[in-house]
């Protein structure tokens, strides 16, 4: 990283543990919202480059369904959640009971903007509850905006202030399963981190682990 704090191993460690408790909250929140199992987990929580997060994604031109918000309070920072176009199509399908609605669709039905920025609300909130649980810290998320788009379109924006101080973004991946009457079906998700510099201090250092 540009700035004189570097995160490690243990850092990242502390992390997934908490994104696994926002996981398993979200999954309660999720499962009552479908009226259906849902389970989620966090298989790995890594620090990328800007490079390796386009990767991660399906490359910086792939389309895909992206929420955007920001952090405020004790901590500040930018976070995104991209999810794949079939893959959101398919979530969103069975959230809002419509097997035609489409992100693809010009324009997209409002309905199915709602039931994303839903989803948002349920993840984002449920992350950031989680570490304020752990931190003590008071944090919460602005309205989650919507947009599809290109992956580098989307997160362009919020690389640009981040890009001054660092050259790496904290990844949490997502999976999303749930059961159907076909059997278990999962969606892959990511959430790309990216705290304002005086926050990873502020973060690690209530964790204890600074």
């Amino acid at each position: 990283m540009k700035s004189d704090y570097q995160i490690t191993d243990m850092h990242l460690d502390v992390l997934k543990e908490i994104g696994n408790i926002g996981a398993a909250h979200a999954a309660t929140s999720l499962s009552q919202l479908l009226d259906r199992k849902i389970d989620m987990l966090v298989p790995k929580v890594s620090l990328v480059s800007f490079d390796e997060m386009f990767d991660l994604a399906g490359g910086a031109e792939r389309i895909v369904a992206g929420i955007f918000l920001r952090i405020q309070g004790d901590l500040s920072g930018s976070m995104f959640f991209v999810l794949p176009i079939d893959s959101a199509n398919k979530f969103i399908r069975r959230l809002i009971v419509d097997e035609t609605f489409d992100f693809s669709a010009v324009p997209i039905p409002e309905m199915g903007i709602s039931a994303m920025q839903e989803l948002g609300n349920i993840l984002s909130g449920s992350y950031l509850a989680a570490l304020s649980d752990f931190t003590g810290l008071k944090v919460h998320p602005t309205v989650p905006s919507l947009s599809v788009d290109m992956v580098g379109a989307i997160v362009s924006f919020g690389l640009i202030e981040v890009s001054h101080y660092s050259d790496e973004v904290i990844v949490i991946d997502t999976r999303i399963e749930e059961e159907d009457e076909d059997g278990n079906s999962s969606v892959d998700g990511h959430f790309f981190l990216l705290p304002d510099p005086e926050s990873y201090i502020t973060i690690f250092r209530s964790l204890g682990v600074l």
